[in-house]
């Protein structure tokens, strides 16, 4: 048996309208938002009397999603430190492949946004960076330049 795809990413936010519109300036879909009503989750999550929204972004025309869970009940728990840096155990950030990274950095930085370090080239192939967007969230940013 195979993997047939990776299906979609969860991250766990206090303020869901802004995750979600600095997704949707990012180039992401909301593709739905609501409360989860479905009670099979607290089985799948292993916590009981949850309360929770949730949001679905889709990539436009491709397979890839992010998910956003806000939690009412039981309350989120915030990992320390806040912002932690690149080389903390787990998973650090979401790459997102884009046509033009000066201006999607540009208009993220509406929502909040900052460079985690710099905006570098690799080689002649890529422009890359990291950014930190509403509640610590980091995603990477990868302009590719020529065939790699």
């Amino acid at each position: 048996m195979a993997i047939q795809r990776m299906d979609n990413v969860l991250i766990v936010v206090e303020d869901l309208d802004a995750v979600i519109a600095f997704f949707v300036e990012l180039g992401m879909e909301l593709e739905g938002k609501g409360p989860l009503d479905w009670p099979g989750a607290e089985r799948v999550i292993g916590l009981e009397d949850v309360r929770q929204d949730i949001a679905m972004l889709r990539i436009p025309g491709g397979p890839g999603r992010v998910e956003l869970a806000k939690f009412h009940r039981p309350k989120a728990i915030t990992p320390e430190p806040k912002d932690a840096p690149a080389n903390t155990l787990g998973i650090r950030r979401v790459m997102f492949a884009v046509d033009d990274i000066e201006d999607v950095i540009a208009r993220l930085r509406a929502h909040g946004a900052e460079l985690v370090g710099e905006l570098e080239q690799y080689e002649n192939i890529y422009r890359l960076c990291y950014v930190r967007g509403p509640e610590g969230i980091v995603v990477g940013l990868a302009e590719q330049l020529g065939a790699s």
